[in-house]
């Protein structure tokens, strides 16, 4: 399988979306498939909050794929179809024996993983098809897959089911399909989520849009998705939202690369959202996040409504508080006011901040681990993502760090958590890494700024008009559960159980019940994993390939 067959090439400027080009939906096969859609189970990281999972004690998941369940959705409704996550349950042999072809998704973090779903569902004599960002960006990654799709859906998803409808032979080469044309996303079947149970999952996700406008060095939604946001309609999603909350879910995040891409299609989208919370079926009792340019809290009516559409999180690229860092990597959206006001003014709309950062960038210095522990204590953010930088393809930075060969090949970074060559020492970064993790992640420091945000940022979010709606006899035993856990792993268990009990009792005479629920099963997943990072137990970027220690490998699969 060493040579490629490509059915249609196209750089991303050749790529199109044309309305009704592409006759994906109306598509009708010949042949009987049945179809398994497989998404692979995410590797640990401060993001997937996998530690929060066990206080839960439904919950197995971070959020539901969205871009599997589109796809999982889209498969013409003559073949049967099969959907399982691994982060919920692992793929037996028997549903690999029922399937003709294995359709798996994923992302740069799942690489291991998607390597592992193809090589089990090959010993099962099956033809594997592999779509999602990961190959899109990077197809030389996937040597070992049969069929390659690469982009959103659109015209070449067409080719592929063609394909599979005149065979599911594994091919003597690979196959590459290109997307030219995409279905435009007000085109976009409802994902598949009566496939899943929403209650297995810590978040509900939806997309209202995909692309970004800006270039950011060492990011490669624009090539991947291009500059010029493409949308759904306010009606998809206020219908995929029913679906979820109607589903149990009490938290939803908006997966788009940039909620505010298209300030005034936001501001569209928000009205609807308001419309929604305010009715009385729902008064507010899911909580929307969502991730954005710092940008944002420039943008006052934006953050008004989204004040009144319930939306209690953001997340925002900080990635560091250097400016000459940010100009170097052409950030410059988060230099239009100062950091510090820009995160003050979206915590007086009710809005918690959490933060990207950044360490290994060819602006850092000695200097450079203290000044984010600062950033972190005056900032009063309470969740800070810190990975050292690592070379993604088709940005910027791969570019340049190339033409300088300062990008490892693969079985040079393969032990390593970056393919970076850093300016300071690999050994180096990584150990400042591990301090600053431990900064920000001590069990005082973090419950600290949470305190700041229950003081001075959660009284300003909308409350429902009617809480005692929430109060079901189902949703009390499932809140008794959830707080019997808390009590007895972080009031008993931890070492840090005096600052859990101080914030409890003060929240409590304030009548915070949802504040300590939140804080404590955050703060504990934060808290582990950060101890865990500076143990050497984990790796210090998303993106690494690098194997975690086997202990945690064998935990992981017991628990899938």
């Amino acid at each position: 399988m060493s040579s490629l067959e490509t059915h249609t090439h196209t750089h991303e400027e050749g790529t199109t979306e044309v309305a009704g080009a592409v006759p994906l939906r109306s598509f009708k096969p010949q042949n009987k498939r049945r179809v398994l859609c497989a998404f692979p189970r995410y590797s640990y990281s401060f993001g997937t909050f996998n530690h929060a999972f066990p206080l839960m004690g439904d919950v197995k998941g971070f959020m539901p794929p969205q871009g599997i369940l589109v796809v999982t959705a889209v498969i013409p409704e003559e073949w049967e179809v099969k959907f399982v996550d691994e982060n919920i349950a692992r793929v037996k042999p028997e549903e690999f024996a029922w399937a003709d072809v294995v359709f798996i998704s994923g992302m740069h973090i799942q690489r291991n993983r998607i390597h592992d779903l193809t090589r089990r569902a090959h010993d099962a004599g099956k033809v594997v098809a592999l779509g999602g960002p990961s190959v899109s960006s990077a197809p030389e990654y996937y040597p070992d897959v049969d069929l390659l799709h690469c982009g959103e859906i659109g015209d070449a998803t067409l080719r592929l089911f063609q394909r599979i409808d005149e065979t599911v032979e594994r091919p003597e080469q690979q196959i590459i399909y290109r997307t030219v044309e995409r279905l435009p996303m007000s085109d976009f079947p409802t994902p598949a989520y009566n496939r899943i149970k929403v209650r297995d999952y810590l978040l509900g996700s939806v997309q209202f849009s995909s692309g970004c406008p800006y270039t950011c060095e060492f990011c490669d939604i624009p090539s991947l998705y291009g500059r010029n946001p493409r949308l759904k309609t306010p009606e998809q999603v206020v219908k995929e939202l029913d679906m979820l909350a109607d589903g149990g879910a009490v938290s939803v995040y908006f997966v788009d690369d940039n909620f505010i891409g298209n300030p005034k299609a936001a501001e569209a989208l928000l009205d609807a959202l308001i419309e929604w919370q305010q009715r009385p079926d729902r008064d507010y009792l899911v909580r929307l996040a969502c991730e954005a340019t710092l940008n944002m809290a420039g943008h006052t009516r934006i953050l008004e409504k989204m004040q009144k559409a319930g939306f209690n999180n953001c997340f925002f690229g900080i990635e560091t508080p250097d400016p000459k860092a940010l100009k170097a990597m052409k950030k410059g959206q988060n230099m239009r006011m100062p950091i510090l006001e820009a995160i003050q003014t979206v915590n007086k709309y009710g809005i918690e901040a959490a933060s990207g950062i950044i360490m290994g960038l060819d602006t850092d210095t000695d200097e450079t681990p203290q000044a984010l522990m600062d950033f972190a204590d005056v900032s009063q953010i309470p969740i800070m993502t810190v990975n050292i930088l690592y070379a993604l393809p088709n940005t910027a930075l791969y570019t340049r760090l190339e033409k300088d060969n300062r990008v490892l090949p693969a079985e040079q970074a393969e032990n390593r958590d970056s393919n970076i060559v850093f300016l300071q020492p690999y050994e180096k970064v990584v150990k400042a890494w591990q301090k600053v993790i431990a900064h920000v992640f001590d069990a005082e420091n973090l419950y600290k700024r949470y305190a700041y945000n229950a003081q001075y940022v959660y009284p300003n979010r909308i409350k429902p008009k009617n809480p005692a709606a929430q109060a079901t006899w189902s949703n009390i035993s499932r809140a008794l559960g959830i707080f019997r856990r808390i009590l007895w792993r972080v009031g008993v268990c931890s070492d840090y159980r005096k600052l859990f009990w101080k914030m409890m009792w003060h929240e409590l005479k304030q009548g915070n019940i949802e504040c300590i629920f939140q804080v404590a099963m955050v703060a504990h997943h934060l808290i582990t994993y950060a101890r865990e990072c500076t143990q050497g137990k984990m790796q210090s970027s998303n993106y690494s390939i690098r194997r975690v220690e086997e202990e945690r490998e064998s935990e992981a699969l017991a628990a899938a």
